[in-house]
């Protein structure tokens, strides 16, 4: 994480002295500092440019009010009852065009929460609802999880806090190749690092920024041999040519250097986006293919159509049973309140 990847840091003044604050700003000396009231100033008004924002985002530090935690999504998760779900930023390092934060959000800056304090709070408020009984949160929703690990000290810091809270269950999900902080402490059998992937082309078109594959593949392989429980996320499957061949490549690859035996889970999603949306990503690409051929409205959401949808499941399905015990596959079924994809 380069000390000149920031030019500008926009602070709110309340939280100026924090010592997340303090530590953030030491990374980048250079940068130019700038005070604000709340982040909304910075991030919310209409007349911004996400696609030139986008190119050099500014970090915006702001405290984070309310809403730590949230319920997740119906059919969200790995087999858990009991599931949430938490942000720390607003916005990822990396740039999927599939991605349903560029048609969320206005701004392409970065917003990190620095008070983690209160999402530890939060976190402990919600445990106490189920009486010590398992409950998973993930992280990895709104941002990548471990991608500016470097700056945030997010995985750092909240695997201390959950080291203390053998009931709650953390899966960090993630597309980053970031994984000193988890190699350098001892594991934690509640955790799980959840690694994205799609075939190769698809993930060298669409997914810009993202580590090359066998980088990653190389950070989970480092994760298994320290001790971590390590899950892979086929999500969202996405539709191209001949998309058997190159999912069945994807799997022959990361299968022929991971130990499949010890994968916690493995997970499909599809590709939705609410209405909206899809609107604002196709005013931002308006000549990206993905956008131009199956995805079909229904609901509000856009989506493959069921039999493509179903097909493409059931293609995926079969042939990572040739890998995988069948007990660790998790259909990710979204309700049509789901956002999108982290």
């Amino acid at each position: 994480m380069y000390p000149d990847m920031i030019d500008v840091i926009y602070i709110e003044r309340d939280i100026r002295d924090h010592p997340r604050t303090r530590q953030v700003c030491a990374r980048f000396p250079a940068a130019r500092q700038i005070s604000c009231e709340r982040y909304g100033e910075v991030f919310n008004p209409k007349t911004q440019n996400f696609r030139l924002q986008k190119r050099r985002p500014a970090l915006i530090l702001a405290r984070k009010f309310d809403a730590h935690v949230l319920k997740a999504p119906d059919g969200f998760g790995i087999g858990g009852t009991r599931n949430y779900y938490f942000s720390h930023m607003l916005n990822c390092l990396y740039d999927c065009r599939y991605c349903f934060l560029q048609g969320m959000y206005r701004s392409g800056h970065y917003v990190l929460f620095v008070n983690y304090e209160d999402f530890e709070q939060a976190i402990e408020r919600t445990l106490a609802l189920h009486d010590g009984q398992e409950t998973w949160f993930f992280s990895g929703y709104d941002c990548d999880s471990l991608a500016m690990e470097p700056v945030t000290q997010f995985t750092r810091h909240f695997l201390q806090f959950f080291e203390r809270h053998p009931a709650a269950c953390l899966e960090l999900r993630t597309k980053s190749t970031q994984v000193r902080s988890l190699l350098d402490r001892d594991i934690l059998s509640n955790v799980v690092i959840a690694f994205s992937f799609t075939p190769d082309a698809v993930s060298r078109a669409l997914e810009n920024r993202v580590p090359a594959l066998d980088r990653r593949i190389d950070a989970i392989s480092r994760l298994q041999t320290a001790g971590w429980q390590v899950g892979l996320r086929f999500d969202p499957l996405i539709h191209h040519q001949d998309y058997q061949r190159h999912y069945d490549e994807l799997f022959r690859r990361l299968f022929s250097r991971l130990d499949a035996g010890r994968l916690h889970s493995v997970s499909l999603g599809s590709l939705r986006l609410p209405r909206q949306y899809q609107k604002n990503i196709v005013r931002l690409y308006p000549d990206e293919t993905i956008f131009a051929g199956h995805l079909q409205e229904n609901c509000g959401m856009y989506s493959y159509p069921q039999d493509l949808e179903t097909e493409m499941h059931t293609y995926c399905t079969g042939a990572l049973s040739a890998h995988i015990p069948a007990d660790i596959l998790h259909p990710c079924g979204y309700a049509t309140g789901h956002k999108g994809h982290a």
